[in-house]
């Protein structure tokens, strides 16, 4: 009976409804990059399975998450991990531009949607680490919190991907604009490694290693941009030659 007082009691406490602010907040914020890949991802799935392929995103992100909070984050404590998982990004985020393959067209949808699930997972796994980090912290040890915290971030994803989703179709640059963010992230990803962080202490410390993630992130956003351009147009001239 104590316990089951004591439980409840932890719901009328001021502490718990402000983190509860607090992690609603945070998926607000860090929501938006899963939101863009799953949008990115889906945007050339046949109209009927867009809404199945962002649902999909989004568990395969929930799941992410779940990972990340028991086994995974550790992992990228170890050294190179993030840098992989970088340039992996780096890569989604540019094939995220090219269009369909003229000879995928005659393939199942079935095929095209599961190919954006994969792609959205390996994204996933990179980007969710700073997500659970912060529901984890605003949760300051409450599995309950922290439940409701991987649980609201599904709304909050469903509802970014589909808006952004509708805007790709009256507003084609933002497709390059969210490519171009996820490079950034994926640059900065690479800058948050152990191994670029020990080599910013010995140039000078936590000042250095900030001036590096920058630097990283602006090159992954404009590498992203520029390497999607290139391959569209090589794209664009082969398909142009006559056969």
């Amino acid at each position: 009976m104590d316990t089951l007082l004591a439980g409840i009691d932890q719901y009328t406490q001021p502490h718990f409804w402000v983190a509860v602010v607090q992690i609603i907040w945070i998926n607000v914020l860090l929501s938006g990059d899963n939101a863009i890949v799953i949008a990115l991802a889906c945007r050339n799935l046949p109209p009927k399975q867009r809404l199945g392929g962002i649902i999909l995103g989004t568990l395969v992100a929930l799941a992410m998450r779940l990972v990340f909070a028991s086994v995974v984050s550790s992992l990228m404590l170890f050294p190179y991990i993030k840098i992989v998982g970088g340039l992996a990004l780096l890569w989604i985020a540019v094939k995220l531009l090219l269009p369909e393959d003229s000879n995928e067209h005659g393939t199942e949808a079935s095929d095209s949607l599961w190919r954006a699930v994969q792609m959205i997972a390996v994204a996933d796994i990179v980007m969710s680490l700073d997500n659970v980090i912060a529901v984890a912290a605003a949760a300051n040890g409450n599995t309950a919190l922290l439940v409701f915290g991987l649980g609201i971030s599904i709304p909050a994803i469903v509802a970014g991907a589909t808006i952004i989703m509708a805007m790709l179709n009256h507003f084609p640059f933002l497709l390059w604009a969210g490519a171009g963010l996820l490079g950034w992230v994926a640059g900065d990803v690479i800058g948050s490694d152990p191994v670029i962080g020990d080599q910013a202490e010995v140039l000078g410390g936590e000042g250095v290693l900030e001036k590096i993630r920058l630097v990283l992130g602006a090159a992954g956003a404009v590498g992203t941009v520029l390497v999607g351009y290139w391959l569209r147009s090589r794209r664009r001239e082969e398909e142009e030659e006559p056969a």
